[in-house]
């Protein structure tokens, strides 16, 4: 791995948190990812199952977790089994877990290898009434593969069908939301090198440039920084791309006078970060392109302030649209008529700002957390406006990561990395 050694002490909690929810007599099982095939002997850059890695820290494939807190015998109250491996393995894919290190990565004493695995489970299971499966109940999952967690669970249903099957997501759902200080120092980790990506950028960009070429840019800072990578696909949306909200082909010639929308963000540990700043190409903004920016900033500014204990995410959305119907009113896109006759299941604004402003972040950009339940403290979001105006060629959006405080405004993650346009002008011209 890149990234710097984890505090085991982390995973050893999030353990603690997730047992003292379970069922008396019943034990959890989490699987790591697999390894996915292109075609012929190519496969995808593996990413760990953010699950299995917030409980246990091991971020390798062929691994699984189990977790019974009333096992009889203690040594079986945490298992590791992870892929044994040996000198053909270390020679040709390099340095796996061994024991040893497993528990100083995760802290878990008992660990077996893979092989092991269905006697030590035959073992347990009959001390067990009830078995925790682990499904992705995420708001916007849409899996159509066969996951290495969803084969394990047909295994283990077929094998123990008179067990009680209970579901491991509305527990996570929770404690993934809830971020420890370890977890926010490793997002603000991502965040910084996100910085540092955008501020090579503003150096970089001028007409002329592509926008493969600002992909190239980013993507050498973040991994000369212990980054993987980007935590998500960027955007790098020139001129009128940036009025599709997932553009991502980024193959576009960078035009003077024309605006760039870049959402990006480094991944740092498995944490991500997810910044959007918008510039113009040519160094300077226009007039008209400095009404719609400051517009954008000053929702972004006032929603950040609502980002308090006890918000209720609809809630949150409406009153943000409220302040982005003022904006728009202000720059001659909608007047009073429009906001008048508008479908209350569609409001007038959503025709320039037709997405969210804010979603969970952690482990997954689009993190863990359950919308109907009121915000808590220590609970990161995006904030993100956005207006877009196809008939004028260009669109603006704004985005920073916060953690909700106890009490007063949230803490922004981002807040080292330029937004304001003097500031933005002054490093492009210096």
């Amino acid at each position: 791995m890149k990234y710097s050694a984890i505090n085991n002490t982390l995973f050893i909690k999030n353990r603690k948190n997730f047992a003292s929810e379970m069922k008396s007599k019943s034990l959890a099982v989490f699987n790591s990812n697999d390894i996915y095939p292109i075609s012929a002997d190519s496969t995808l850059p593996f990413q760990q199952h953010r699950d299995i890695f917030f409980l246990s820290g091991v971020d390798q494939e062929e691994s699984i977790l189990v977790l019974f807190p009333d096992c009889p015998k203690e040594k079986h109250r945490e298992i590791l089994f992870l892929r044994e491996t040996n000198d053909h393995i270390a020679v040709w894919e390099g340095e796996k877990l061994t024991k040893e290190k497993a528990f100083e990565v995760s802290g878990i004493k008992t660990v077996y290898w893979l092989q092991d695995m269905e006697k030590i489970m035959f073992e347990i299971m009959t001390q067990c009434e009830t078995v925790y499966i682990n499904t992705n109940e995420h708001y916007r999952s849409n899996v159509e593969v066969e996951t290495r967690e969803d084969r394990f669970t047909k295994w283990l249903k077929e094998k123990y069908p008179a067990h009680t099957v209970a579901k491991s997501n509305p527990i996570l759902q929770r404690l993934r939301s809830l971020k420890d200080n370890i977890e926010i120092d490793l997002i603000q980790q991502a965040c910084n090198i996100t910085e540092k990506g955008f501020r090579r950028v503003l150096d970089f960009v001028k007409p002329g440039v592509w926008e493969y070429e600002i992909e190239a840019e980013y993507i050498h800072e973040f991994i000369r920084n212990r980054s993987k990578g980007f935590a998500y696909t960027p955007i790098i949306a020139s001129g009128n791309n940036a009025n599709v909200l997932h553009y991502i082909e980024n193959n576009q010639q960078c035009k003077e006078g024309d605006l760039i929308l870049m959402d990006v963000g480094a991944e740092y540990a498995n944490y991500a970060s997810d910044m959007t700043r918008t510039i113009p190409i040519s160094g300077k903004f226009s007039n008209r392109q400095k009404a719609v920016y400051n517009a954008v900033l000053k929702v972004k500014n006032e929603a950040t302030k609502m980002l308090v204990p006890g918000t209720l995410w609809e809630a949150y959305h409406i009153e943000v649209g409220k302040i982005m119907t003022s904006e728009l009113i202000g720059l001659g896109l909608l007047d009073k008529a429009d906001v008048q006759n508008e479908n209350p299941e569609w409001p007038a604004y959503k025709k320039y700002f037709m997405h969210g402003t804010s979603h969970h972040m952690g482990l997954d950009t689009h993190d863990y957390g359950i919308l109907t339940e009121p915000m808590q403290s220590n609970m990161v979001f995006t904030v993100e406006p956005g207006i877009y105006i196809p008939d004028e060629g260009f669109g603006v959006r704004l985005e920073d990561d916060v953690v909700i405080q106890e009490t007063g405004e949230p803490i922004n993650l981002m807040k080292n990395i330029p937004v304001e346009i003097e500031e933005i002008e002054s490093i492009m011209n210096s």
